[in-house]
């Protein structure tokens, strides 16, 4: 079983002292890898509710930093040598998938081919109308988009014709360090199950409790799309338990993620470290 750290790029470690602490402590520490989250922007007083709390607010003010994803796994990827990099989400159907094909490329190959990208469709409604992106056909888009950034990454020239992406005969430098960038699809539904199965590198539902239920369809889904469900990574969260993870694991689960175990980098040392001792020496 791997360890990741979600929520990396927020509260103290969103700066650039915080960002560097926190990938080098990880990597020390035995941590696989560090995951982001992110909004362009945060509408004051949104209505829209956020799936992963029980009172449907993110958590922390409206006004939070959260650094572009892309942005600060670079930096942390400059502090670090092995760290694996993954944004845990970055919101797909509000991309350019030519442009972001060349931004994660290029993270790719400047930090040695560690770039994970999970990507998810978004929940934040008011986000999509500021940014002038549709709403209603995001799952659609976002389809699109995975199948567009994988045609780019291809070795040569890349054409693609798709719904919402198409382009005749481009080149895409650079390209990534082996072959591709993952593809991680979040989401804790049934319709991030099914674009896992279809199109995924990897899975990612925040909740491990939840696998039960997504897991069947999720492989369901690989199955009918001539795909191996069995090489599809399996990345979740939940109590940091040994026992629970153990048997995360027996589900075929390869990585389990944590929130920062410090709010402040000065306690985060030992509080990695006790993580380590009690947790990940024990599964």
């Amino acid at each position: 079983m791997e360890f990741g750290i979600i929520f990396a790029n927020t509260g103290a470690y969103a700066g650039p002292e915080g960002a560097a602490t926190m990938g080098r402590l990880a990597e020390e520490h035995g941590f696989e890898s560090v995951w982001t989250v992110e909004h362009v922007v945060v509408p004051k007083g949104y209505e829209s509710e956020y799936p992963y709390s029980r009172d449907g607010r993110m958590p922390g003010p409206e006004q939070v930093p959260i650094p572009d994803p892309l942005a600060w796994l670079t930096w942390v990827g400059a502090h670090t040598t092995t760290l694996k990099l993954g944004t845990g989400i970055l919101i797909l159907p509000q991309r350019n998938p030519l442009v972001l094909a060349k931004q994660a490329a290029t993270v790719d190959v400047l930090t040695g081919g560690r770039l994970l990208l999970g990507i998810g469709v978004g929940w934040l409604r008011e986000e999509f109308d500021a940014l002038g992106v549709g709403w209603d056909d995001r799952a659609a888009r976002t389809d699109d988009h995975v199948r567009a950034l994988r045609a780019l990454w291809a070795e040569g020239e890349s054409t693609y014709a798709g719904t919402h992406s198409s382009f005749d005969s481009v080149y895409s430098e650079p390209k990534p360090v082996n072959g591709g960038v993952p593809v991680i699809v979040g989401g804790h539904s049934k319709a991030a199950a099914r674009r896992a199965g279809r199109l995924g590198d990897g899975f990612f539902p925040a909740d491990g409790r939840s696998l039960p239920e997504l897991l069947p369809v999720m492989r369901a889904a690989a199955e009918e799309a001539g795909r191996d469900p069995d090489a599809i990574e399996i990345t979740t969260g939940g109590k940091p338990d040994p026992e629970f993870i153990r048997a995360l694991a027996d589900q075929g689960v390869t990585r389990f993620v944590i929130a920062p175990p410090a709010l402040h980098p000065a306690k985060l040392p030992e509080a990695m470290g006790r993580f380590a001792d009690e947790v990940m020496a024990r599964v």
